[in-house]
């Protein structure tokens, strides 16, 4: 079967792929699973794609590929190309399971594919999923915590819940990191109050000076204080969070003025002072200066998480800075 995942909840496409990927014969799982990630994406060209989603199991059982399909879903094809691509779906055999996957960025504008693209429209007759985050005040959001915790034998009780939700927000690959910290934390116990939430989870608030100095592009500033950080936090875990607050900063720029302040807080998961000081700090930082911080953010992390970056300390250090 061919799937379509697309979104910008990332945490969430990796998982479902993951459950599928857990599916497979684990004694067959090099030949029976391919992964084909943007880097490798971008050197194909068309018929190295079109021969790929072509590809036949090898041996008995399921076979699955998995394609992230971000720069193949914005290049322009002809009519013949996507009859291409039409024919290999039908061609596609119950044996071999293709997932092409479009994650988004959360400052991305767009936040969809291109509706009118010939593409996306063949995409869509398959078995397309959206992936949007969960909103920080809605109740699902508090659940998916809870549920979340009990994979690693931790139960958090509703006001735990909030309270990882007030210091993490949505960013559910975050709040899994802390939540696997937690755990290990509080054992032998199984229960995680509040109080120890706030005590060996990373906070927000932890990052406050760093992120003061960002939002006003004092880049001198934001090195000495990630300095002091890593005496406690690994760069990822740091730079998980910024990657959550920027995300929120960009929105407040783009939208003061716009919006009240109700439905700032609706789209952040702020509360209204918090964001007023947001607005306050970064009145003299231009919006193009903060969608820059959160691209070099994002490449940092993918290098990173990909095994391109040889030092990941100054990796995290050099995407502060916005040329």
């Amino acid at each position: 079967m061919i799937y379509f995942f697309y979104g910008e909840d990332d945490f969430n496409i990796d998982e479902e792929i993951g459950r599928m990927k857990a599916e497979l014969d684990p004694n067959f799982l090099e030949m029976s699973y391919k992964y084909y990630s943007a880097l490798e994406t971008e050197k194909l060209n068309f018929n190295d794609l079109i021969s790929i989603l072509k590809t036949q199991p090898m041996m008995f059982g399921k076979m699955l590929i998995v394609i992230d399909f971000y720069k193949s879903l914005t290049k322009t094809y002809d009519d013949k190309e996507i009859e291409q691509f039409e024919q290999a779906f039908q061609d596609n055999t119950e044996n071999t399971d293709i997932v092409l996957f479009v994650k988004f960025p959360r400052d991305d504008d767009k936040k969809k594919p291109d509706a009118r693209k010939k593409l996306y429209k063949l995409l869509m007759k398959q078995n397309a999923k959206e992936f949007a985050p969960i909103p920080t005040y809605k109740p699902e959001l508090g659940q998916w915590i809870k549920n979340r915790a009990k994979l690693y034998d931790l139960e958090i009780s509703q006001d735990g819940a909030e309270t990882v939700i007030s210091m993490l927000g949505n960013n559910l690959r975050q709040i899994d990191s802390e939540l696997q910290k937690l755990a290990v934390s509080v054992y032998p116990n199984k229960k995680a109050s509040p109080d120890e939430i706030k005590e060996y989870c990373t906070s927000n608030e932890d990052l406050f000076a760093l992120s003061d100095a960002l939002m006003k592009m004092d880049f001198s500033t934001a090195l000495s204080e990630y300095n002091k950080l890593l005496d406690k936090n690994h760069p990822l875990r740091i730079l998980a969070t910024l990657q959550t607050m920027v995300h929120k900063w960009i929105i407040i720029k783009a939208n003061s003025g716009k919006l009240s302040p109700f439905e700032l807080m609706k789209l952040t998961g702020m509360k209204e002072y918090p964001i007023q000081l947001a607005q306050g700090k970064m009145k003299s930082t231009s919006i193009s200066d903060l969608i820059k911080l959160k691209r070099n953010l994002t490449e940092c992390e993918y290098k990173i998480k990909n095994g391109q970056a040889i030092d990941t300390e100054r990796e995290v250090a050099d995407a502060f800075i916005v040329r």
